[in-house]
């Protein structure tokens, strides 16, 4: 809708918080007046320029292991069945080429839930073609058409660039939120509080 404040919704498609906030933001965004811009991006290479090899939830077992425990207490609290996928961190290369392809005709939204609920909820890997053509086929659209886009060099560079951008930013993690003014916000319990910014035009 026009005229409405827009807040900048970046999310890597691995990431567990960033599926709590994207099952639920939509709604939450609507109550506030806010218009969201999905934004995909990869933190392979951020987490890589900080000499980190994977997930930090990984190289610290500690940390990885609240990380579980938490995401299932708030997913429970949003009415959602919430495990850890086989594999993790999972690689969201294709998943993000796809999703970002789909930011500009509206359909990156109902494809990125869709992979968020098979990876998080089924513990399906977002990685495997099967994954990616029924997420497509949620979001309207033909696998056989847009599966291609995911090695498409024009989309190949918009990623490179957008994960830059965010890296130009300071965003470190996933999900994170920047409003029209810069204000940044990272986690999936700081949702509110973004919008919240975002709506009075801080």
């Amino acid at each position: 809708m026009p005229n409405r404040p827009v807040l900048d919704f970046w999310y890597e498609l691995a990431s567990p918080y960033a599926c709590l906030s994207a099952l639920r933001i939509e709604g939450l965004a609507d109550e506030a007046g806010v218009n969201l811009r999905w934004r995909p991006f990869l933190l392979g290479p951020i987490f890589a320029a900080q000499g980190w090899s994977t997930s930090p939830y990984e190289l610290y077992p500690a940390k990885g292991r609240y990380m579980w425990r938490d995401t299932v207490r708030r997913a429970r609290r949003q009415g959602l069945e919430f495990a850890k996928p086989t594999e993790f961190p999972q690689n969201s290369l294709a998943a993000t080429r796809l999703a970002l392809a789909g930011r500009e005709e509206g359909w990156a939204p109902a494809f990125s839930k869709a992979l968020f609920r098979a990876q998080f909820g089924e513990g399906l890997n977002i990685a495997d073609e099967a994954v990616l053509s029924a997420a497509l086929k949620e979001a309207g659209r033909d696998p056989g058409a847009t599966l291609p886009l995911a090695r498409n060099e024009e989309i190949r560079a918009r990623l490179k660039a957008e994960t830059e951008y965010a890296k130009s930013l300071g965003i470190f993690g996933a999900p994170f939120f920047v409003t029209e003014h810069g204000e940044p916000f990272w986690g999936d319990d700081r949702l509110e509080e973004a919008l919240e910014w975002a709506r009075e035009g801080r």
